[in-house]
């Protein structure tokens, strides 16, 4: 193939491939009676490892070492999938940490990384941001809750996590004691909880109580994580914040 073919199914310029011939990276095996560059398959497979190394970012120094090793093609194969595939996974770190910080600040949660692990641990809130716009985006208690939560320091988040902590260990105490969920004072849980919501979020009506009280024990996400505090616990605190919301009417 003359030079003019390579650079158009490689992907460079005449003028790069010059370059590679006069610094020696590659240099073309034949030349025509009048002089022009002749590439043979083996000059392809050479061009195809500079260019693979080049887009790995090693410079043409570096490249030239490695080529001049003498390995062969499939072991510079072999070199190049092993570093793609170490790119690869930094690449996927990196996305998944710059989504994460996109639905952070998507839920207005003005939080480091690690001021986020902090808080709120494996149960990041942010990692539901996309659902919980898709099923609420549109209601004036998500807005609401965007407008307040974008305002809030670590210590804001700090003290939401250790008052939720508070009510959870209520609930959990009076389950452990036999107190039945629909009385009095597993009813009190249940309001400090609506009261919570309301404090720290949205305007969390009785009826808007009710259906949290519901999701409680429909979404295996919520009722995992109230079982994991004591077995028993998404139902105990469904029913107490669905007979808090008859009360509240």
């Amino acid at each position: 193939m003359n030079v003019g073919e390579v650079a158009a199914l490689a992907g460079v310029t005449v003028r790069t491939l010059h370059h590679y011939d006069r610094i020696g990276l590659l240099s073309p095996s034949g030349r025509t009676a009048a002089g022009y560059r002749q590439y043979s398959p083996a000059d392809l497979d050479r061009l195809h490892a500079v260019l693979l190394y080049r887009e790995l970012g090693f410079p043409l120094e570096e490249v030239a070492a490695l080529l001049s090793e003498g390995a062969d093609p499939a072991e510079h194969l072999r070199r190049q999938h092993r570093l793609l595939r170490d790119r690869l996974e930094r690449t996927q770190a990196m996305v998944a940490a710059v989504e994460k910080e996109m639905e952070a600040h998507a839920m207005g949660i003005s939080l480091t990384p690690e001021e986020r692990f902090e808080v709120f641990g494996e149960h990041d809130p942010a990692q539901y941001e996309a659902e919980t716009q898709e099923r609420w985006g549109e209601t004036d208690a998500y807005a609401e809750s965007r407008r307040r939560t974008r305002m809030y320091a670590k210590e804001d988040w700090l003290r939401i996590r250790d008052e939720g902590a508070e009510v959870e260990r209520r609930f959990a105490e009076a389950l452990r004691s036999g107190v039945p969920a629909d009385s009095e004072q597993a009813m009190d849980v249940a309001e400090a909880h609506r009261q919570h919501i309301t404090r720290w979020f949205y305007e969390c009506s009785p009826e808007m109580h009710d259906g949290l009280g519901r999701m409680y024990v429909e979404d295996e996400r919520f009722t995992a994580h109230y079982e994991e505090i004591t077995p028993g616990l998404a139902q105990y605190v469904s029913t107490a914040v669905q007979a808090n919301a008859v009360r509240q009417a």
